[in-house]
C-alpha cells in the first residue's frame, strides 16, 4: 500500500471551479474519507487521483513522488464506483478475475483463481461464483464490485459512495465487513460519501469538502465535538444541532425569542451576538431540571424518542433514549449541559479558546 497526497489541488470546469486548492494527505493504511453534499467536488477528488481527470494546478504524490504524468493505468489504484460497473453476461468468477487478465499483467491462471477464490471468501460470496451478474442482487453485485478492486492489491482503493443504492439495513451490513476488510488488510482507503453516519462510524480522520473547498480535517470525534463552522456543525449529527442566535445580557448567555439564561462559556471569548449550538443529546429531559419547557412534538425512533421542546417562540431538539410518553403541550423541565455548548460567530464561524 502507499501514502497519498494533495497539494493544493485545483480543477476547474467552464463556469465553475470544482476545486479550489484542495489540500489534504492519507496515510499508509489509512481510511480517509471525503464528507459534503452533492456537488461539494468529492468525486473530481478522486477521479485527479485516478488520473481520469486532469486538474488544472496543483499536484498529486504517491510515496511523496509526484503522479501527475502518470496515465491511469500506471497509478494502479482501484476504483469502486457507486454503479456496480460489471459486466453482466459474465459470471461472478470471470467479473473478479477480469482486471488480473490483462495480457500486461502476465499472471498464470491458477495464480488468478486462487486471488478470486480469496477475495469471494473475504467477501462471502463463494457462492455466487457460477452466476451471471445480471441476477444478482444490489448487495451482492457491490461484493463483486469490491471483490473486483480487492483481486488487484492497488497501491490505493477510491470508493465513491459505494453503499448509497442499498437499503439501510443492507448498507448498514455492509458498512461494517468494509470495515473489517480495511482493517484487516491494511489498505490504504479514499472513501467518498455525503453520509454523515457512513463517515463517522468508518473513517480514521474526515476531511469536510464545501463548494471545491475543504472546510475542516480531522478525527470523527474532532469534526462533531469541536466543528470549525456551523456548516460543519449542520452536517453531522442526527437530529441536527439546535443552532440558536444568543446574545450577551448581565453575565449571562441569553437566547433569543425563549426564556432560556445559559452561564457563559468558560474557554471562549463569547462576542455580543452569537450562534449558540447545542446537541440534542445535551438536551435532557428530567423532573429536577433547570428550565422549563413545552412538548410541541415528538418523534419516537424506537431505541430513543426526538422531543422538541418550547421555550416562548424558540424551539429545541432533545434526544432522549427509549420511548418518551409525552403528549404536545405537555410541560416539562430539562436542562442543557453547561460544557458542551459551541459558540460560532454570527458569520458561522467557530468562536476559539481564549
Amino acid at each position: 500500500m502507499s501514502d497519498l497526497e494533495l497539494r493544493e489541488v485545483t480543477k476547474e470546469f467552464p463556469g465553475v471551479t470544482a476545486l479550489n486548492k484542495v489540500s489534504f494527505d492519507v496515510q499508509d493504511g489509512e481510511f480517509f474519507v471525503l464528507l459534503g453534499p452533492t456537488g461539494a467536488g468529492k468525486t473530481t477528488t478522486l477521479r485527479v487521483v485516478a488520473g481520469l481527470t486532469k486538474q488544472n494546478s496543483g499536484s498529486v504524490l504517491f510515496d511523496g513522488q509526484l503522479v501527475d504524468d502518470l496515465p491511469p493505468a500506471d497509478r494502479d489504484v482501484a476504483f469502486v464506483f457507486q454503479q456496480y460497473s460489471l459486466y453482466p453476461t459474465m459470471s461472478v468468477f470471470d467479473n473478479l478475475a477480469f482486471p488480473l487478465r490483462s495480457p500486461m499483467r502476465k499472471i498464470a491462471e491458477a495464480e488468478i483463481k486462487s486471488k478470486v477464490e480469496s477475495a469471494a471468501k473475504t467477501l462471502r460470496i463463494e457462492h455466487l461464483m457460477d452466476r451471471k451478474t445480471a441476477h444478482l442482487s444490489g448487495g451482492e453485485m457491490q461484493r463483486v464490485s469490491i471483490g473486483r478492486a480487492i483481486v488487484r492489491e492497488p497501491r490505493i482503493f477510491l470508493m465513491d459512495e459505494p453503499l448509497s443504492n442499498l437499503d439501510f439495513k443492507l448498507r448498514e451490513a455492509l458498512r461494517v465487513e468494509l470495515q473489517h476488510l480495511q482493517k484487516t488488510q491494511g489498505s490504504t482507503t479514499l472513501f467518498v460519501t455525503h453520509d454523515q453516519i457512513e463517515a463517522l462510524t468508518m473513517a480514521d480522520r474526515i476531511a469536510v469538502l464545501n463548494l471545491g473547498r475543504i472546510v475542516q480535517i480531522g478525527t470523527p470525534e474532532d469534526i462533531y465535538d469541536r466543528p470549525k463552522t456551523t456548516f460543519v456543525a449542520q452536517l453531522v449529527g442526527t437530529p441536527r444541532i439546535n443552532l440558536l442566535k444568543s446574545h450577551r445580557e448581565n453575565g449571562t448567555l441569553k437566547i433569543e425569542k425563549s426564556d432560556l439564561h445559559l452561564p457563559m462559556p468558560p474557554d471562549c471569548e463569547v462576542p455580543e451576538e452569537l450562534l449558540l449550538g447545542i446537541r440534542p443529546e445535551d438536551v435532557n429531559i428530567v423532573d429536577d431540571g433547570e428550565f422549563l419547557g413545552q412538548v410541541a412534538l415528538t418523534e419516537p425512533l424506537g431505541v430513543e424518542t426526538v422531543v422538541h421542546l418550547r421555550s416562548q417562540e424558540q424551539t429545541l431538539l432533545s434526544l432522549m433514549p427509549g420511548l418518551m410518553n409525552f403528549h404536545i403541550g405537555d410541560e416539562v423541565r430539562f436542562n442543557i449541559l453547561h460544557d458542551r455548548l459551541h459558540c460560532f460567530n454570527l458569520d458561522g464561524k467557530r468562536v476559539e479558546g481564549k
